[in-house]
């Protein structure tokens, strides 16, 4: 009897330990308000789980790939003096000079034969008229011209275009015929003051200018 009623006991304190498992529908009502089962909430916990762990495991995936970028850049930075040297270690070979082409023979240049007269009395710009219009003439035209003019100065020009000509056959061992007058210039040299009495006792000053005439020969093309 005593241990039919320990059974009876046991049989009745089952349902009543069974009692919060009845409950338990009643604590995941909230959830079902929500809009959710309980069935549909379980395998919504395991993604989130999954999710985590993804994520973590991304995470470190992601960690694990900067870490790998960070190594890879420094070797490639480090390798890249390196690379930058290696053209300045490779020098490149000095190629021959290319063959120029043979300078063109300078015709030679022609002598230039010259002669002065200094003191010359004459006036400058009377000087100046007779060498205007011989100066680049050959000798053959410009002698002529000079022996005939009826200026003054004309037989002092004369004179030195004659003997600048000598110099250069002698001096140059040039044929006279075939020179020309480069060029001729005539320069104003020192003026001799002279004077002349005039009337009431005074006197008025007389200027003698002198010249100082230079000329250039040379050979004719």
């Amino acid at each position: 009897m005593a241990d039919e009623k320990k059974t009876e006991k046991d049989t009745q304190k089952k349902p009543a330990a069974k009692k919060p498992a009845a409950r338990k529908p009643a604590a995941k009502k909230p959830a079902s308000r929500s809009g959710g089962g309980s069935t549909a909430r379980k395998p919504a916990a395991k993604p989130k789980g999954e999710t985590a762990t993804r994520g973590k495991s991304g995470t470190a995936a992601e960690a694990t790939s900067k870490t790998a970028d960070a190594t890879a850049s420094k070797a490639s930075s480090a390798k890249k003096p390196a690379a930058e040297k290696e053209p300045a270690k490779r020098t490149p070979a000095k190629k021959a000079p290319a063959h120029k082409p043979a300078a063109k023979k300078e015709a030679p240049e022609r002598p230039v034969v010259n002669a002065r007269a200094r003191f010359v009395r004459v006036a400058p710009r009377k000087a100046r008229l007779v060498a205007d219009q011989v100066r680049g003439l050959p000798l053959d035209d410009a002698l002529p011209l000079l022996r005939f003019s009826t200026r003054s100065a004309a037989q002092d020009i004369r004179k030195l275009i004659e003997s600048a000509a000598a110099n250069a056959e002698n001096n140059h061992d040039l044929v006279a015929d075939d020179l020309m007058i480069k060029d001729i210039h005539v320069d104003e040299g020192p003026t001799l003051r002279r004077y002349r009495p005039r009337a009431l006792g005074r006197a008025t000053r007389i200027n003698k200018r002198t010249s100082h005439i230079a000329v250039a020969l040379t050979p004719e093309e």
